[in-house]
């Protein structure tokens, strides 16, 4: 069999569902050896071009050097505290996870302790089984009304709070970075560790085990606790001190426990495990069927989209992507999305690829997502990216829009009668210092000398009143995007403009982070500032519209790059360039 048409081998090390191991098969061969010991995964891992784990298997530096022709490890699960990403990375190996497969899987088994914990349900029954009818001894506990801390608040942690404010329960978070927009659409306060161990009366732990979570729950943070406050444990065993936590309960310094995790596994004979004031699971919380397969069929694909693809990063960071997989970060204007649409349907061809960065397994469009959006609306199942890797030194700026082709009086006659945003009369000395102090969206300059503060009315989500107020003008005016600001030069170049919007600034984690979460902000806002940007690469459309597999159009997109480079096609300029927008 030549080369070029060897099946790459995955080796599964621990087991996983099937129908992620048959959707391997269809293009890898595939083995399953679970149980292998450090020395046997050595020894068997040079032959192999991907390998999949759980949290059993480790893989460690030691283990990844032997890996000659590995090129992705994937863990079914979320964590990778069972991976050495940096060794990985080192030696060019991707690492992948499911990080949303167990999510909700989680979420439901800690609600369950915490319900457990409140009700005394092991306890009663443990008694009934005993034939013991304990009912005045198993008085509980309501959950309405009452405060769960929540510490760590990524995915899981987010899906437990929308869970207990079902219950009526005030959610307060503590987490490594804040979101305050995400905070106040779930309805948490964020507050300091301590602030949270002294005021709640159950704690969930969802973070990861780090050096610096290690033990993270000890002696001094259960001296905090409530005397009648609970504990649940479903992220990792080694974020709790596990003697502290049984001084602490057998000292009555906490009301109990529920663990499903724990320092050593399986936690057989465990002290805490047997403890009359815990509730014990044997690590279940991401088992179930629903979870389990999802997470097997999300790595399979990750991994055979890895497998599959075409190494072209040699050449220039261009891929071709499931359009699925590619989300903006902003609103886009219809009007120029069919615009476009048509030109693209003429024309057949894609000038320049959208810019996109990959957070988690999907392509957030930094620039060009009036392009993806058009070739989406076509039917398009694939798209052409440029793919800028995260380290990259990127810049944001902010456009400013130039409202055109409508009355001011009719213009801000329509934004004052919007029920999300309140404008605030104020002028250009105080306008910047009433914007950081009161949280403004946005100011409006008016050409006739007005200076209008946005404010979000009380209560309503900033992003949703942000978007508000855009659609709102630009569905009834002609919006110019523009980086002037000086109300004189604009009169000039834009004479029928009734009022300049000008944004603050936005950073890039705040961007990835609102994509992150399935928003998105205002059209034609962001502004970013792309090192290296890829253009005239004038793509054949019909290529991309085909029946070709994914990977027959990496292929093709990989000849197209040889051959413009042994022509002398690829030119890279270092100098700031001006794009006229489509």
């Amino acid at each position: 069999m030549s080369a070029e048409k060897r099946r790459p081998k995955v080796l599964i090390c621990d087991a996983i569902a099937p129908t992620g191991v048959k959707r391997l098969e269809t293009h890898a061969d595939v083995e399953v050896k679970t149980g292998l010991s450090q020395a046997e995964l050595i020894s068997v891992i040079p032959d192999y071009e991907a390998i999949v784990l759980r949290s059993a298997t480790q893989a460690p530096a030691e283990v990844i050097k032997h890996g000659l022709k590995l090129k992705v490890i994937a863990r079914a699960g979320a964590r990778l505290d069972n991976v050495d990403v940096v060794a990985a990375q080192e030696q060019g190996v991707q690492v992948v996870n499911s990080p949303d497969a167990n999510t909700l899987a989680v979420a439901e088994l800690s609600m369950g302790l915490l319900i457990s914990l409140a009700r005394h349900v092991a306890r009663g029954d443990q008694t009934m089984k005993a034939g013991k009818w304990e009912k005045k001894k198993l008085m509980g506990m309501g959950l309405a009304g009452k405060t769960l801390g929540i510490v760590g608040f990524g995915r899981i942690g987010r899906e437990v709070a929308i869970r207990a404010k079902a219950f009526g329960m005030t959610i307060l978070v503590n987490q490594r970075r804040p979101t305050p927009e995400l905070n106040l659409e779930i309805g948490v306060e964020s507050v300091d560790l301590l602030d949270l161990l002294a005021q709640s009366d159950f704690i969930t732990l969802h973070v990861p085990f780090k050096p610096e979570t290690q033990n993270m729950m000890s002696t001094e943070q259960f001296k905090l606790m409530k005397p009648t406050a609970y504990l649940i444990n479903t992220a990792r065993g080694g974020v709790v001190d596990e003697e502290a936590l049984l001084t602490a309960l057998n000292e009555d310094q906490i009301a109990g426990a529920a663990l499903d995790v724990f320092r050593e596994e399986p936690a057989v004979n465990n002290s805490l495990a047997q403890h009359e004031r815990v509730v014990a699971t044997p690590h279940i919380a991401a088992s179930t069927d629903d979870a389990q397969e999802a997470a097997a069929l999300t790595v399979a694909d990750k991994i055979i989209e890895i497998l599959n693809k075409v190494e072209v990063e040699h050449i220039l960071p261009l891929q071709i992507v499931p359009s699925e997989k590619v989300v903006p970060h902003e609103h886009v204007d219809p009007r120029r999305v069919e615009r476009l649409m048509k030109r693209l349907e003429t024309d057949q061809i894609l000038m320049d690829p959208p810019l996109v960065m990959e957070a988690d397994d999907h392509y957030v469009v930094l620039d060009g997502a009036t392009r993806s959006t058009a070739l989406k609306q076509l039917g398009y199942e694939h798209i052409l990216v440029q793919i800028t890797p995260p380290e990259e030194n990127l810049n944001l700026h902010t456009w400013f829009h130039a409202i055109c082709n409508i009355n001011l009086t009719e213009l801000l006659e329509m934004l004052e009668a919007l029920p999300e945003v309140t404008l605030v009369d104020t002028d250009m000395d105080r306008v910047l210092d009433e914007m950081f102090e009161y949280g403004g969206l946005c100011y409006l300059k008016t050409v006739e000398g007005q200076v209008l503060l946005v404010l979000p009315t009380t209560g309503q989500n900033r992003l949703d009143a942000l978007n508000s107020l855009t659609n709102t003008y630009i569905r009834a005016s002609i919006v110019q995007r523009t980086i002037n600001d000086n109300m004189i030069s604009l009169g000039h170049e834009y004479p029928d403009m009734a009022a300049l919007v000008v944004f603050p600034e936005y950073t890039v984690a705040q961007v990835l982070q609102v994509a992150q979460s399935d928003r998105v902000f205002p059209a034609g806002i962001t502004r970013f500032i792309i090192p290296d940007r890829i253009l005239r690469l004038n793509a054949d459309l019909s290529i991309l519209k085909s029946d070709k597999s994914l990977r027959e159009k990496n292929q093709w997109l990989h000849d197209l790059l040889v051959d413009k480079l042994a022509q002398g096609k690829i030119r890279h300029y270092e100098e700031p360039i001006y794009l006229l927008d489509e």
